[in-house]
This record gives structure tokens, C-alpha cells and sequence, in this order.
């Protein structure tokens, strides 16, 4: 049975490589795609569909944040949570009124992400510990 389909959009490869194979030794999370840059995550978030979409900010050719302004247009069911270095409040809750349905700092990936994409797909809003006395 397939799982969760997963698209990772991160533009430093090892990190990208690092979430999706963190992901792909969890049963129930398929990851089904990469992207290096804004453009090629709306490509690929139209041809490939998935239902959740772990996106970072600070993205070439068109930041996140725009991504996941398109996102909604392009795949409206599809869940976003965000993985970034921002952790600034205004950019948190920014990220927050785009849309999206959680976020993760960087830092707190290895203790957060498999729990933060539980919780979003389970319906409910994810942010970081680390950020939470931010925002």
C-alpha cells in the first residue's frame, strides 16, 4: 500500500538527501520527488501531485514563500510544511497565512520533521519547539 506521497524541495543537496532518506526508512512516507529551486517545485508539484510538500524558504529562482502562495492554485489539497533557517515571527507567520500547515527550523530537523509531517497530515498545525517562545 502506498504511502503518504512526499515532495522534498530544498536547494542544498545534502540536506535535500538527508530528508529523503530520513523519510523513505519510515513506513507510510513515499517521497516522490526533489526539487533544487522554486520553479522546478511548481513543476514538479503539478505533474507529480503530492500531498504534502516540505519547503524550504530561501529557494532560486522563486522563494518559498511564493511556492506556496502558487501551491494553492496548482494542488489545493496538497499539505506544506515548511523547513527553513528563518526564524524570524513575522517570517513564521507569514508562512503560516500562505498556507501552510507547519514549520520546522533546520536546527530542529532531526528531533521534529518525522513528527512535525505526522501531525500535518494528521490535520493539525506543527511548529517547532525552538520557535514557539518566537512567535
Amino acid at each position: 500500500m502506498p504511502g503518504h506521497r512526499i515532495l522534498v524541495v530544498e536547494d542544498f543537496e545534502g540536506f535535500r538527501r538527508f530528508i529523503s532518506s530520513t523519510l523513505q526508512q519510515k513506513t507510510g512516507f513515499e517521497v516522490i520527488g526533489e526539487a533544487a529551486d522554486g520553479l522546478e517545485a511548481l513543476q514538479k508539484v503539478q505533474e507529480l501531485q503530492p500531498d504534502l510538500i516540505l519547503l524550504d524558504i530561501g529557494l532560486p529562482k522563486l522563494d518559498g514563500m511564493e511556492v506556496a502562495r502558487r501551491v494553492r492554485n496548482l494542488v489545493p489539497g496538497a499539505k506544506i510544511l515548511f523547513v527553513s533557517q528563518e526564524h524570524d515571527a513575522d517570517v513564521v507567520l507569514q508562512a503560516f497565512s500562505l498556507g501552510a500547515q507547519g514549520y520546522v527550523h533546520k536546527l530542529d530537523t532531526r528531533r521534529d520533521l518525522l513528527r512535525a509531517i505526522e501531525t500535518v497530515l494528521g490535520g493539525d498545525r506543527f511548529v517547532s519547539s525552538g520557535l514557539v517562545s518566537h512567535i
